[in-house]
C-alpha cells in the first residue's frame, strides 16, 4: 500500500467550481466571476483560482475569451469527450451510430411526446421551411438541428437526449452545406421530416422509426455526393 496524499487546494477549488456548473448556478453561456471575486468568495489565493480555472478549461467546461472573461461552455466532461470523439470520427461512421439513436428517439418520442413538445417540433419545421424559402443556410441548419434534438428530448429518455446532444456539432455539419438552400431547395427533403413529424403526432412508433431512418439515408446519399 502507498501513503495517501493529502488532497491539494486546487483540487478542492476545482470541485467547488464544477459544483456551481453542475448545480445550474452557472449555466452554459454564463460568464463566471472574475479571479478577484472568486478569491474573495472562496478565500484562496489567485494562483489556486487560476490553476483550477485552467483545469476546467482543459476539461472543456470553461472557455477563456481574451479581454472578455471566462465562460461556461459545457456542463459534463463526459459529454465533452464524446463530442471530441464524434468530431474526429468519419462522417459515415457518425451516421451509422445515429441510425440506432434516431430510430430509438423517434420510436420513444411517438410513445411519450407531450402536446407541448409536438407544438415545439412543428415550430422547428416551420422555421426550417422558412429558411429554405429565404435561402438562409445558417438558419436552416439551426432549425434542422433543433428539430432532431427536440425529438430526442420528446423521447422522455434523458440519457438518450444527453447522448444525442453530443452530436450537435456533427448534426450542424451534416446540414451546413449551403449550396442547395441558397438555391431555395431543401437538401434533405422536407417531406421526410414532415413524415417523421406526422408519425410522432399520430403516436405511430413503427412509422416514426421508418421515417427517421429515411432521413438518415438521404443524408448519407448527400455525403456520398460530396465525397
Amino acid at each position: 500500500m502507498q501513503p495517501i496524499n493529502r488532497r491539494s487546494l486546487v483540487d478542492t477549488v476545482v470541485d467547488e467550481l464544477r459544483r456551481e456548473i453542475s448545480d445550474g448556478r452557472w449555466a452554459i453561456g454564463d460568464r463566471i466571476p472574475s479571479e478577484a471575486e472568486l478569491t474573495t468568495t472562496l478565500g484562496v489565493s489567485r494562483p489556486s483560482i487560476r490553476e483550477a480555472v485552467r483545469s476546467l478549461v482543459q476539461l472543456g467546461l470553461l472557455e477563456t475569451r481574451q479581454g472578455d472573461g471566462t465562460y461556461v461552455v459545457a456542463t459534463d466532461p463526459t459529454q465533452v469527450a464524446l463530442r471530441r470523439a464524434i468530431h474526429s470520427a468519419d462522417s459515415h461512421e457518425v451516421i451509422r451510430v445515429r441510425r440506432a439513436l434516431d430510430a430509438l428517439a423517434a420510436s420513444e418520442a411517438a410513445a411519450s411526446r407531450t402536446d407541448e413538445q409536438l407544438a415545439e417540433l412543428a415550430d422547428y419545421l416551420r422555421a426550417r421551411r422558412a429558411a429554405v424559402d429565404a435561402g438562409d443556410a445558417s438558419a436552416f441548419a439551426a432549425a434542422d438541428v433543433a428539430y432532431h434534438l427536440g425529438i430526442a428530448r420528446a423521447s422522455g429518455n434523458q440519457l438518450l437526449a444527453d447522448i444525442y446532444a453530443s452530436f450537435d456539432a456533427s448534426l450542424w455539419e451534416s446540414v451546413a452545406d449551403a449550396s442547395c438552400v441558397e438555391q431555395h431547395s431543401d437538401p434533405e427533403g422536407a417531406d421526410m421530416h414532415d413524415a417523421l413529424y406526422q408519425a410522432i403526432a399520430a403516436q405511430d412508433a413503427e412509422r416514426a422509426t421508418a421515417a427517421a431512418l429515411s432521413v438518415l439515408e438521404q443524408q448519407e446519399r448527400l455525403l456520398d455526393e460530396l465525397d
